[in-house]
């Protein structure tokens, strides 16, 4: 109400106040401590630049805070998420809200920073946001806060620069840098199918478009060929329905409460995180940690997926399927650890050695 509606001088006010705010801490901060700032915002805008380009998406919460962060002169060393919101708080409860917050660890820039170029920007953010997003997942972060835990590391990037250049020599923007930190988390994901089996890969491209619905059993044929498997091997596997020439996903209320992967004859990544999910909904922690325990070196691969099929419903609107796959991931540290084969062995207890031989 104070700028009448108008939104651009808003964000500009409001961009200019955080910029005398990281200024003054900075101009008082001890030069042996860093700066902290505890930030959160989820929401996101996307925008199609022409016909021929993808989708590009920025958060407009985040552009107007790390503008004011970087006009200050400060620099990001360091970012990691920190758990700061209730799950049972109102906001929460059967909500894709977010559950954590992000620490980013500032200094002042040093005064030798450089220039750089776009293409050298988007070179070493490809060489260093996958390991960082590798650490983000490890740690078991809720899939609903990656995408904004990645914009630190991706900013960290960014900022350690006094500008980055365009092509046509104008000065890259923080809501520019958004975008290319997004587009690479998307790349991310898409890399991460290569280590899907056949089944899942065709599962994951058949979700994307219909979900659990029906659609042609002649559609379903044509993708199987490309994945090389068959629509009689998925009906096998577990997975897909087949009935009067329409097809579909199986939903985890159709899955056997019974089930063994250990036994199972052909088992797909897509199945396994399937039944981990609907044994959490349905049996809790400890009946899935058993399952876990049962999947060997293919538990990371099951995460995986289930980080991957949320960010797929996220960008969808699929809201109700993306709390599933959030709910594993936040449950996947508990799990692991009344998993079976994590439980720590009794050990046998040590004799005490004779001073003197009993016999004698």
């Amino acid at each position: 109400y104070r700028f009448d509606g108008d939104k651009q001088k808003a964000k500009e006010f409001f961009e200019h106040g955080l910029s005398e705010v990281f200024t003054r801490m900075k101009e008082i901060a001890n030069p042996e401590y860093p700066i902290t700032i505890y930030y959160a915002f989820k929401q996101t805008e996307t925008e199609t630049k022409n016909t021929d380009s993808p989708t590009v998406t920025a958060s407009t919460g985040w552009e107007t805070m790390l503008e004011g962060l970087i006009t200050a002169g400060l620099t990001i060393v360091g970012t990691w998420p920190m758990r700061t919101e209730l799950s049972n708080r109102t906001r929460g409860i059967g909500s894709n809200a977010l559950s954590s917050s992000i620490v980013m660890v500032c200094r002042p820039r040093p005064e030798t920073a450089s220039f750089t170029t776009r293409r050298q920007f988007f070179t070493q953010l490809k060489r260093e946001l996958p390991q960082a997003l590798k650490n983000l997942q490890q740690g078991n972060i809720a899939p609903v806060d990656l995408a904004q835990a990645s914009i630190g590391p991706g900013m960290a990037v960014f900022s350690r620069y006094v500008k980055i250049l365009d092509a046509d020599g104008s000065v890259m923007t923080v809501r520019n840098a958004l975008e290319i930190i997004n587009q690479t988390l998307d790349e991310y994901f898409a890399e991460q199918e290569g280590e899907f089996d056949s089944d899942t890969r065709w599962a994951l491209t058949w979700f994307q478009q219909h979900q659990f619905n029906e659609a042609p059993y002649g559609e379903a044929e044509t993708l199987s060929k490309a994945r090389n498997n068959s629509v009689e091997g998925l009906v096998q596997g577990g997975i897909l329905a087949s009935k009067s020439g329409k097809v579909r996903l199986l939903k985890r209320t159709e899955l056997p409460d019974q089930w063994d992967p250990s036994t199972d004859t052909r088992t797909s990544h897509w199945e396994m995180t399937q039944h981990l999910i609907h044994s959490l909904d349905k049996k809790g922690e400890i009946a899935t940690a058993t399952i876990l325990s049962k999947l060997g070196s293919n538990k990371t691969i099951a995460k995986d997926l289930a980080y991957r099929l949320y960010d797929i419903c996220d960008k969808k609107g699929w809201s109700k399927e993306a709390i599933a796959y959030n709910s594993l991931i936040i449950a996947w540290g508990e799990i692991s650890h009344l998993s079976p084969d994590t439980q720590p062995q009794p050990q046998t207890q040590p004799k005490q050695g004779e001073l003197f031989n009993q016999s004698q």
